[in-house]
């Protein structure tokens, strides 16, 4: 029980230790804290300010930070950077979502004029709003860094706008279509269809018969019927067939010629005067 109580002791004094060494690093990278150096700098979004500070995942955000130099000597931008963090009023407070590139410039100001610097950095993260956190290094003539804070407020993170163009909407409602229309099929013909009864091809002698006279009205006298495997038929007259389906040569035969067999024909003989 000694070695665990001595155990949980020196775990809890670790802990204060490193909580004293965050706010010691945080007091000295603040820049409320930091020496006071002449320098102006302020943020703007050129692309990103028509209805708000929209930050839109995968595409690339600019922000142009303008820097004005008041000091009697000419000051040097070294980095630029930048963090995403949850409201101060969430739930489990202010906390680091996401670390942005640290860019690097040396950009040298000279004394009592301006320049612009632009920043560029791409989110990916679900769209919430956050507060955006924009930072520079800057140097002074002797090399002492200065971190001034360029930007700290609340901007929102959106989704890309989708338009029904894009070859990716449209090969999805292809494939979504396809898998419909094939549902629907295999739907029908299972069961579906099933319900309807089945039509038989062909019909009955009589009327394959009235078919193949073309619609002509034929007198019941001159009816023959006909009895077939699937049915009686009717003909018209002593024919059971229709002839304009056989061919010439064989409705027209030519007729039979008469041979004679035999010897000589018998000679008439002639009669006693």
């Amino acid at each position: 029980m000694s070695l665990i109580s001595f155990a949980s002791i020196l775990l809890l004094v670790f802990r204060a230790l490193s909580v004293i060494a965050q706010d010691v690093d945080e007091e000295v990278e603040a820049p409320s804290t930091s020496p006071k150096l002449g320098v102006k700098v302020s943020t703007s979004f050129p692309q990103s300010e028509i209805f708000g500070i929209k930050l839109v995942n995968g595409h690339s955000t600019q922000a142009l930070l303008s820097f004005t130099n008041d000091e009697p000597e000419a000051v040097n931008v070294v980095f630029i950077g930048g963090s995403l963090w949850t409201d101060v009023f969430s739930n489990y407070g202010s906390q680091n979502i996401r670390n942005l590139t640290t860019t690097r410039y040396n950009v040298e100001i000279p004394a009592g004029a301006s320049d612009s610097v632009s920043y560029s950095f791409t989110t990916d993260l679900h769209p919430q709003d956050l507060n955006l956190n924009l930072a520079a290094v800057v140097t002074d003539s002797k090399g002492t860094p200065y971190t001034l804070q360029a930007f700290n407020e609340t901007v929102g993170i959106v989704e890309p706008d989708t338009s029904i163009f894009d070859p990716q909407i449209i090969f999805l409602y292809l494939f979504l279509g396809a898998a419909f229309g094939g549902t629907c099929y295999f739907i029908y013909s299972t069961w579906i269809s099933t319900l309807f009864p089945q039509r038989r091809r062909g019909g009955k002698g009589g009327e394959r018969a009235k078919r193949s006279l073309g619609g002509k009205k034929v007198d019941p006298a001159d009816q023959v019927s006909v009895i077939g495997a699937d049915g009686p038929a009717v003909t018209t007259g002593a024919k059971a067939y229709d002839e304009s389906w056989i061919p010439a040569h064989h409705i027209n035969r030519p007729a039979a010629q008469k041979i004679k067999t035999g010897g000589r024909p018998k000679s008439r003989s002639k009669q006693p005067e």
